[in-house]
């Protein structure tokens, strides 16, 4: 597994924005957007090998990996008590 799978990447559509939105939970600060849903997955995937890049460039350790531990059902689960 490369160190960019390691990391889980989120693109869903958000109301407020009209267009879909990418995050990369406790590796990044931000993300993207755009209208075309892959496009902004394939963009995300980009910036989380950027942000990889940059750690290793600053000397610094890579933040836990956040694959592998059930975050999507984690959200879910939050998502659907705050409804």
């Amino acid at each position: 597994m490369n160190d960019t799978a390691r990391y889980v990447k989120i693109v869903e559509w958000s109301e407020e924005d009209g267009c879909y939105v990418g995050s990369v939970p406790g590796l990044i600060y931000g993300g993207c957007h755009g209208d075309d849903e892959k496009e902004v997955f394939d963009h995300l995937c980009q910036i989380v090998e950027e942000a990889i890049e940059i750690f290793r460039q600053d000397g610094k350790p890579l933040p836990p990996p956040t694959c592998g531990h059930d975050l999507a059902n984690r959200l879910a689960a939050i998502a659907s008590e705050t409804r």
